[in-house]
């Protein structure tokens, strides 16, 4: 019989600071990530300051995908590229993400809305695509369409060693706070500014505002960096990405996060759970706002093995750490 394959569950916002998801932790109640935790042993804990521009979950993943990059330039359009034979392994150009968003303008200052949430289709994507091209391309910005609409593939020697905010750390916040500051930059703030504009005009937000979405006024980049040439292929060992929590998170949903984390105690964790019980090799990361933790599989004498039956971890000490 083939020996199971090795498993990876990588779960973003398992822990979340926020107040009302902080709220949350005491009524948590998820016994297939505390059998789970009691089993396996923490392997690995990446910890820095919630300044960073990479999230925990990001440089997790990278880790795991084999990529080594400073803060804000772990390249994931790039990535996405080569992966869609768009770029070839060792592209020495840089790429970035740029991701149709909606600024929502206050008072004191402009706050970056969820991209993710701005219900944009293909055909919307792509016409405002044809639209920006052109200013795009006078900066020598190439503009490619990606799986997802509303979020395009950028590539350009200005890109290669720009480091950029996760949209993860920068949704709710003043735009000011995670905007890129290098003087590089400049170009791309001038260029976000003749977008504003020329969004502003287009047909698309018109149909949107008949059908009462939030108007698509700017961008957001991301995603920056160069991919090296010996980053392999997806394949079935890397880790499975889940983003059930993030939504709940991002809006500090206490209650739609502790939901969301019960439905997924109950579906993902138990079936890891169960992969662990069978034999298979697993691995869970947790992520939060901090810290990344990777639990994995370890040999255990007897005692290690008494414990995790009588001393098995509260889940909300554990996600608070994070």
């Amino acid at each position: 019989m083939a020996e199971p394959l090795p498993r990876h569950l990588l779960i973003p916002f398992a822990g979340r600071g926020s107040p009302a998801c902080r709220a949350a932790w005491t009524s948590l109640r998820l016994p297939n990530l505390e059998a789970l935790l009691s089993r396996l042993s923490l392997a690995d804990t990446d910890t820095q300051d919630e300044s960073t521009r990479s999230p925990p979950h990001e440089r997790a993943l990278a880790r795991a995908l084999g990529i080594t990059a400073p803060d804000g330039c772990i390249p994931w359009a790039a990535l996405e590229a080569r992966n869609a034979g768009i770029a070839e392994p060792g592209d020495p150009e840089g790429w970035g993400l740029v991701s149709l968003c909606n600024w929502q303008v206050g008072i004191d200052d402009v706050v970056l809305g969820d991209p993710s949430a701005i219900e944009i289709d293909a055909a919307e994507s792509a016409a405002l695509l044809a639209a920006a091209h052109p200013f795009f391309e006078e900066d020598g910005i190439a503009l490619h369409p990606s799986s997802t609409p509303g979020r395009w593939l950028a590539r350009a020697p200005i890109f290669k060693d720009l480091a950029t905010a996760s949209i993860d750390r920068a949704v709710g916040h003043p735009i000011s706070q995670w905007s890129p500051l290098a003087e590089a930059a400049r170009p791309l703030r001038r260029l976000q500014n003749e977008m504003q504009m020329l969004l502003y005009t287009q047909r698309v937000n018109d149909d949107r505002a008949a059908r009462g979405v939030p108007p698509i006024n700017s961008f957001w980049l991301s995603g920056t960096g160069a991919l090296a040439t010996d980053i392999p292929l997806a394949d079935a060992t890397q880790p499975t990405v889940s983003d059930a929590l993030r939504v709940a998170a991002l809006r500090d949903d206490g209650a739609g996060w502790a939901e969301a984390w019960q439905a997924l105690d109950a579906s993902a964790i138990a079936s890891l759970l169960a992969d662990y019980t069978s034999g298979a090799d697993v691995t869970l990361t947790l992520c939060g706002d901090r810290s990344a933790q990777r639990h994995a599989v370890q040999q255990r004498g007897l005692v290690g093995w008494a414990r995790s039956l009588f001393d098995r971890p509260r889940a909300a000490s554990v996600l608070e750490a994070l």
